[in-house]
């Protein structure tokens, strides 16, 4: 018997969300990783329509997504001793995910960070990790991790690398969505780990940046980097158990066993803010590999349903469903 059902492991912030009209949106051609970009009149000074405070960071979502869908879930973050993180424990308590792993760091200040949503609704974020960057990973955490049925692994700074060397060493089955460093320092780095991975989620930009990281496939021309099918196949290459790779409105694919699943998003029904709904989507999918006995079609459904709710709500947290509502 498993003391925990999920443990998540990562960043934990304040999100703080501005709208604006006056972002230009540009095609960019000159570069795969940044095929689209968001600009502003340089030095003008301009109008914001609203700005909201949620919660946010990867580990902190994930948490409370899990503990929202009936699992007994914990979270190891690091925050300041300031009152955002004090409202972060709070909020953590509210939600019923268990903050007694929760670190503090009196010299830091927590974690936050500063989005600027545009016309589509879709965003650019500036994260200022701070104490994120604190976290580690001890003979105390490495006890209790043990307990638990399953790792939600999500971005990490700092120590990272030796984060990472711990908790793999874990009993536990590891879901990961890597942030932007440890995609950054590719496959000769995390590729031992991605060996051990059971659930590796990841967007689009970042399945061809993790292709191209591995100098055997770094001259692949755009045309094979913009087939989903191709990145399913280098990644599960690599050594994940199961590989899913979110594609915004196109949905998401799956690759597992020998085949490749897809499941469309279903339509929101009002588009608020995208902020969160990868957390969400990997989350509920890792969530759903369990409660429907590893049913993977059921699983991708379970993380549509919950991205489409999440997007209709402001912040990365208000909008997810509880385990009724995702049975519905």
């Amino acid at each position: 018997m498993h003391k925990y059902d999920f443990i998540t492991i990562g960043g934990t912030t304040e999100d703080i969300t501005f709208y604006t009209d006056e972002a230009i949106m540009i095609d960019n051609k000159d570069d795969i990783l940044a095929q689209k970009l968001m600009a502003f009149e340089y030095g003008a000074k301009l109008k914001i329509d609203r700005s909201y405070s949620t919660f946010g960071g990867g580990a902190s979502n994930a948490s409370v997504c899990l503990a929202k869908l009936g699992f007994k879930t914990a979270a190891i973050v690091a925050l300041g001793n300031d009152n955002r993180g004090k409202d972060i424990i709070l909020n953590f308590k509210k939600n019923q995910v268990n903050t007694n792993f929760v670190q503090q760091i009196k010299t830091c200040e927590t974690g936050f960070t500063f989005f600027i949503v545009g016309n589509d609704k879709e965003h650019v974020g500036f994260s200022n990790r701070a104490a994120n960057t604190k976290l580690s990973i001890g003979a105390k955490e490495l006890k209790e991790i043990d307990k638990a049925k399953y790792i939600y692994l999500t971005s990490l700074s700092g120590k990272w690398r030796e984060i990472l060397k711990n908790v793999f060493k874990s009993k536990a089955k590891i879901a990961w969505n890597p942030g932007h460093i440890q995609l950054h320092a590719g496959v000769k780095t995390i590729g031992k780990f991605l060996k051990k991975t059971y659930i590796l989620t990841v967007n689009k930009d970042e399945a061809i940046e993790l292709v191209i990281s591995n100098p055997r496939h770094k001259e692949k021309d755009r045309k094979f980097l913009n087939e989903i099918p191709n990145l399913l196949k280098v990644i599960k290459s690599y050594g994940p158990e199961i590989v899913v790779i979110t594609n915004g409105k196109y949905g998401a694919h799956a690759y597992y066993g020998k085949k490749i699943y897809y499941q469309k998003i279903l339509k929101e029904k009002k588009r608020v803010d995208t902020t969160g709904v990868g957390d969400a989507f990997g989350s509920t999918f890792a969530a759903g590999m369990e409660l429907f006995k590893g049913d993977i079609k059921k699983a991708m459904l379970a993380g549509v349903k919950n991205t489409a709710s999440v997007i209709g709500w402001q912040g990365a947290q208000n909008g997810l469903l509880s385990r009724r509502g995702i049975m519905k």
